[in-house]
């Protein structure tokens, strides 16, 4: 069997292919940025054919990296940024107008008007999610009622429907000419189109959000051969499919009931591994699944999601030109020995977990003339900790499950600074593995796993190591007062809308 297995990681700020030995090291990496549009306030959006032209350098780059060719590469998986939503023509292959990304909030009226016909529980029950911007199926029915030539294709059955996993499968295995359209459990189970228990898309849900079941991909497990690769790769099975949150879950060996991850990039996603039962959260988390291995039965998980994490940080850069490079604000952080009493929200486009409010807007208080950079930059590191405490707490409570230790990944765990207030916010050790990259590591695993490359998830299991661990060091008094400001800064953002 070839020696290395792929893995195509789609994020919400850039594209990447990484090669993998079977220690799950990593042989080699390619990286491409792709362009963020901003059409106004609260709209995000991206251009799927620059993604999928991406997709194709970062492959040649990281095989011209690595020296390997098609025929060492024993298959590849596929992670990407969820919910972010695309419809395109099967014919000609071209997408109808730019992706709409995750963080975009122009779904907020479609959403209200279900709510106020009281039909926010149902969906929760069917689908595990509550009614947000946040998922696939609302951003759908907005672009069928913004673009009625569609409407006409779809009567021809040209549409497709995709997040990022299914547009990059779809023309790796030929687009226009027999490309394969699906999509894995983890991707489907984030459209509020698809039953939690049956793992089947629902017409119940598809009527209520208009969107014909037609445009639907297949859904298909995290880890089987979907097809073979037509492009930038010759004949090479592709074999893994998994959201990017839940890559890193599986990346990062949480294979047991009650083992917890959280990645820290653009956004902030923690999960836990609620086994092969689906816990409905009553504290706001949503209800997802983890993975689904061949024809095993589905793992679920309990999901906090965190809108803005990273992104605080390019905003403090790009934005208000306070640093120069992300890497910057730590050493400014460190310029104080605290917050200064400020406290920044970021709800740039609403609050997510354990709140759900599209109503809110970012908030920064407690500014005094004492306030100086120094201080704004540890608050935004700060919020980071502060908002994954409140989504810990919530799963702790939905679970009945104290948690020992955390583990970590993502960008921002290279800051020691935010590391170390995390431990100490949540009174647990953090640590972080030895191989960072667990989304796109948890994507190569589901491909190895699907042809033997690896036997089980006892092999996966042992590859996992420790590399760092932050211990905490606060006293419960300093804990609960930050806290209890951070609760009220919170509250600050409501009804700005």
């Amino acid at each position: 069997m070839p020696k290395f297995i792929g893995a195509i990681d789609q994020g919400t700020t850039s594209t990447r292919f990484i090669v993998f030995d079977h220690e799950g090291n990593i042989v080699a990496i390619d990286q491409k940025e792709h362009k963020q549009f901003y059409p106004a306030p609260g709209l995000v959006e991206h251009d799927g054919m620059e993604i999928w032209t991406n997709t194709l350098e970062v492959i040649i780059g990281g095989m011209r990296k690595s020296g390997l060719a098609s025929e060492d590469i024993a298959a590849i998986g596929v992670t990407n940024q969820r919910e972010t939503t695309l419809l395109w023509n099967r014919n000609t292959g071209l997408p109808y107008g730019n992706a709409i990304v995750w963080q975009d909030t122009r779904t907020n009226e479609i959403c209200n008007d279900l709510n106020e016909k009281g039909l926010a529980e149902q969906i929760r029950a069917k689908t595990g999610l509550p009614l947000a911007t946040y998922f696939s199926g609302p951003k759908i029915k907005w672009l069928l009622e913004r673009h009625p030539e569609i409407v006409d294709d779809i009567a021809r059955n040209e549409v497709l429907f995709g997040n990022m996993d299914t547009w990059i499968i779809w023309n790796l295995t030929g687009g226009p000419h027999g490309g394969v359209h699906v999509t894995d459990v983890s991707n489907a189970s984030r459209t509020l189109l698809m039953d939690i228990k049956t793992i089947s898309w629902d017409k119940e849900m598809s009527d209520l959000l208009q969107v014909p079941v037609s445009i639907l991909p297949r859904i298909v497990s995290s880890s089987e051969i979907y097809g073979y690769t037509r492009f930038a790769l010759e004949n090479v099975p592709i074999a893994g499919d998994l959201g990017d949150q839940q890559a890193a879950l599986f990346g990062q060996a949480c294979y047991q009931p009650g083992e917890v991850k959280n990645t820290y990039g653009t956004g902030c996603f923690m999960l836990m591994n609620t086994g092969t039962q689906p816990v409905i959260s009553k504290n706001g988390l949503l209800t997802t699944t983890g993975y689904k291995l061949g024809a095993e039965p589905t793992v679920y998980c309990l999901e906090g999601s965190i809108a803005i994490a990273g992104a605080l940080v390019q905003w403090l850069r790009d934005n208000l030109q306070m640093i120069e490079k992300s890497s910057d604000i730590e050493p400014l952080a460190r310029t104080v020995k605290d917050n200064g009493d400020v406290y920044i929200v970021p709800a740039f486009s609403g609050l997510f977990a354990p709140y759900w409010r599209s109503d809110a807007r970012g908030v920064i208080v407690g500014l005094t003339r004492y306030v100086n950079r120094g201080h704004i930059a540890r608050a935004v590191l700060e919020s980071t900790a502060y908002q994954t405490k409140e989504v810990l707490d919530a799963m702790e409570i939905d679970s009945n499950v104290k948690l020992a230790s955390l583990k970590v990944d993502g960008g921002m765990v290279v800051n020691e600074l935010l590391m170390q207030f995390q431990a100490d916010i949540l009174n647990v050790p953090v640590v972080k593995p030895r191989v960072a990259e667990t989304t796109a590591l948890g994507a190569a695993y589901a491909a190895g796993l699907a042809l033997g490359y690896w036997q089980n998830l006892d092999e996966l299991s042992a590859n996992w190591e420790k590399d760092t661990e932050w211990i905490p060091n606060m006293s419960e008094d300093a804990r609960l007062v930050l806290y209890s400001k951070w609760k009220k800064a919170v509250t600050r953002t409501f009804e700005w809308l």
